[in-house]
């Protein structure tokens, strides 16, 4: 994702508003009137209300900081690039740690294993291996369970 340009006198709540919009679109929110996207992008963002999700998506407000993890993860980015993106910070003012071997699922071109994970860690006792590995493959699972609530919610308020 590039930096959205800014237009003479365009803010950056509506800067962040257009992006949303469109991060949101391509996630699956209907966000025509009366479709329930919004009240669904709300829920799922868990810190917001629909009308919270309204007036930032019209361009405007500007979430509250602890509104944006929640923001980033319903709408399958990160924090960083949802602010960047926007235009609302610059991408200087965020800069990106090139040393960091722990990376974000968005940053991530595929999965690792749970042995990669322990491997990347330096985890060799076998003990502790094993907890470790059986603890990734429960939470993976434990995920996929949240997933699949997540996509049913969605679908119904597409529906």
């Amino acid at each position: 994702m590039e930096n959205h340009p800014q237009a003479p006198g365009e803010t950056p709540s509506a800067r962040f508003g257009a992006l949303v919009t469109d991060l949101a679109t391509k996630a699956g929110y209907d966000l025509s009137p009366r479709a329930g996207g919004k009240a669904a992008l709300a829920r799922d963002i868990g810190s917001m209300s629909a009308s919270a999700v309204s007036r930032m998506i019209d361009g405007k407000t500007l979430p509250m900081p602890h509104q944006l993890e929640g923001i980033a993860q319903a709408l399958h980015v990160d924090v960083r690039t949802l602010l960047v993106t926007a235009g609302v910070i610059s991408d200087k003012s965020w800069p990106k740690d090139e040393n960091s071997q722990v990376r974000s699922v968005t940053q991530q071109s595929q999965p690792i294993s749970p042995e990669d994970a322990a491997n990347a860690w330096g985890i060799t006792d076998l003990g502790i291996r094993s907890m470790l590995i059986g603890s990734i493959q429960q939470a993976i699972r434990l995920q996929a369970e949240v997933d699949g609530r997540r996509d049913t919610g969605r679908e119904a308020a597409r529906g």
